[in-house]
């Protein structure tokens, strides 16, 4: 029996590798497929204003990339993982509202008021606690309720939502302590800490996921939950970690944007999901699972704000961004569609 086995594995071997080659070949092609595709906006954006190609203008680009990003790198793992988590756009308005509410004192000159509980130092680790716990109790619903985990981080949206609204009371809070808005205003070696904070945090995610046992596994989940499981892969152990993180990632994109603005909005990351799923698909993360790399998902995030950034220097309205983002997740499924040659039942 032993021998049959091992004449079958050495016969099979071959067929594997070269199964698995040109695999490799075309994902490796496919996260960098966005490199000309930046290239030619740049040149666009050139001709359509001088001013695309200022330092001033790129690095504005950029600080908005990384507020972004951070969402799209939670959701590119929760996408590679086989899930979807429609929260993470909530979640970064949410968690900084809570914190404030928390930490601002009852009374005084600010034109908002908290309950004052906590002191000012401790606004950081609030706002990315509340990160956790939302992701927590996502995986609670999706894993232990076995809700459906579409509608129930949509229902985890709109909670979300009406709650940010409720506590911040429908308007702007400006007085925020210095250090909750240092690391979004701050500059680096000439650059924004928000740039070199998530170029950190991808590396680190794109490693861990290329080289780590528990980093892997997330392509073995998403390709195949019951063959993983078998594997010895603690299933919903990952998942529940990954969701955790992602929503981890959105407050502490929360913490970015009021430190690059100055002020949190009672609509702050509205709509937001457009944009992640937008930058996430071009960047050929596949929304069935077990297939894609972080690199891909930053060059869609950095693709589709450039594209952004060309089309108002261009002088056309912010109205059209929503139809831009529609479109651009459209074509980048049909593009795949034929590219894989996978067949939708």
């Amino acid at each position: 029996m032993s021998d049959t086995s091992q004449l079958t594995a050495e016969t099979a071997a071959p067929d594997q590798r070269k199964r698995g080659a040109p695999r490799l070949q075309v994902g490796t092609y496919r996260d960098l497929s966005l490199i000309p595709v930046i290239f030619i906006v740049g040149v666009v954006g050139f001709i359509v204003s001088p001013t695309f190609l200022t330092s001033d203008n790129l690095l504005g680009v950029l600080q908005q990339c990384s507020e972004l990003s951070l969402l799209v790198l939670g959701e590119a793992m929760i996408l590679i993982l086989g899930r979807m988590d429609l929260s993470l756009e909530s979640t970064i308005g949410v968690a900084p509202v809570i914190a404030m509410w928390l930490v601002m004192p009852r009374t005084g000159s600010a034109t908002y008021h908290g309950i004052g509980a906590l002191p000012g130092w401790t606004s950081i680790p609030v706002c990315l606690l509340v990160g956790v716990l939302v992701g927590g109790f996502n995986g609670f619903m999706i894993l232990k309720l076995r809700v459906n985990g579409f509608i129930a981080t949509l229902g985890m949206l709109t909670m979300l939502r009406g709650l940010q609204v409720g506590i911040s009371q429908g308007k702007s809070i400006v007085e925020v302590p210095k250090s909750f808005s240092y690391l979004g205003g701050a500059s680096w070696l000439g650059a924004p800490a928000a740039i070199w904070i998530c170029l950190v945090l991808f590396v680190a995610g794109g490693l861990a996921l290329g080289y780590l046992r528990h980093g892997r596994a997330l392509y073995a989940i998403g390709g195949n939950k019951e063959a993983a499981r078998a594997a010895g892969i603690r299933v919903d152990l990952v998942t529940w970690t990954v969701l955790a993180i992602a929503s981890l990632l959105a407050a502490f994109a929360g913490v970015l944007y009021v430190g690059h603005y100055g002020a949190i909005s009672s609509t702050q990351g509205q709509n937001w999901i457009f944009q992640v799923f937008a930058a996430t698909v071009i960047g050929g993360v596949s929304l069935n699972g077990g297939r894609g790399t972080l690199f891909g998902a930053l060059t869609g995030v950095v693709a589709l704000q450039l594209v952004v950034n060309v089309m108002t220097l261009g002088g056309v309205p912010p109205l059209w961004d929503q139809f831009l983002y529609g479109a651009i997740i459209i074509v980048a499924l049909i593009i795949s569609r034929f590219a894989s040659g996978e067949q939708e039942d």
